[in-house]
């Protein structure tokens, strides 16, 4: 039989080179989006294309923290008395009793609400003494659906469900519990737990009675809380 042969294919480094050129990607430059919605048409947001791990390394933006909560008295802020700053450990807790109000889907932030609010937070000398004396989120509310009962399924809480009056005035019990004080300092998440306290026949009293707390553990709780300074 004849042999047959294949033709040689071109083996020229000009056609590799060209095979590898055509492979490279080039990097682009960061390119402007414009942001009308903003209102301003020369404010732009910035992209490029950094790897991952090269991304990971810038830092993120921080965010504002607020130093004060609610108030029935909002001329007290214009006055010229010094008004308390609350912690940050306090406004978190604040903050997740409304997220857990609207969790539960009630259509308003009680006492009850708070109550969780500082066990979910966790980190306070106030979270600490109540899980040290039983009271955890679990059982706070479980009490809180037997107390209040559960919503209507297809409710759909505010994204800022209003404070109660007896929350409200859980809150400003501890600002004046920290101005009769006069010792500086911040608002702590003890004195919301233990305005909460101060509100008897509000939800977040009764929960706190019920699974054990009294007015000797609060006495306890206000010498721990004004040592400690936590």
């Amino acid at each position: 039989m004849a042999a047959h042969t294949l033709p040689k294919l071109p083996t020229t480094s000009s056609t590799s080179a060209s095979l590898f050129s055509n492979s490279n990607t080039r990097r682009r430059r960061p390119q402007s989006l414009p942001l009308p919605w903003l209102g301003n048409n020369n404010v732009s947001l910035r992209y490029s294309n950094l790897r991952p791990h090269e991304q990971s390394k810038h830092r993120p933006i921080a965010a504002s923290v607020l130093s004060s909560l609610p108030t029935a008295n909002p001329e007290r802020l214009s006055s010229a008395e010094k008004v308390p700053k609350w912690s940050r450990k306090a406004i978190k807790s604040f903050a997740m009793g409304e997220l857990e109000a609207r969790k539960l889907k009630y259509p308003t932030t009680g006492t009850e609400a708070l109550l969780m609010g500082i066990l979910i937070e966790g980190t306070s000398l106030a979270s600490k003494f109540l899980r040290a004396n039983g009271i955890t989120l679990f059982k706070v509310r479980d009490e809180t659906i037997k107390l209040l009962g559960k919503a209507d399924m297809y409710f759909f809480s505010p994204e800022h469900p209003p404070l109660t009056e007896a929350a409200q005035r859980a809150l400003d019990w501890a600002v004046d519990q920290k101005l009769k004080a006069g010792d500086g300092g911040e608002i702590l998440t003890s004195h919301l737990l233990l305005g909460i306290w101060s509100e008897a026949g509000s939800p977040g009293h009764k929960i706190m009675a019920t699974l054990g707390f009294n007015d000797e553990k609060a006495k306890e709780l206000e010498s721990l809380s004004s040592e400690s300074g936590m």
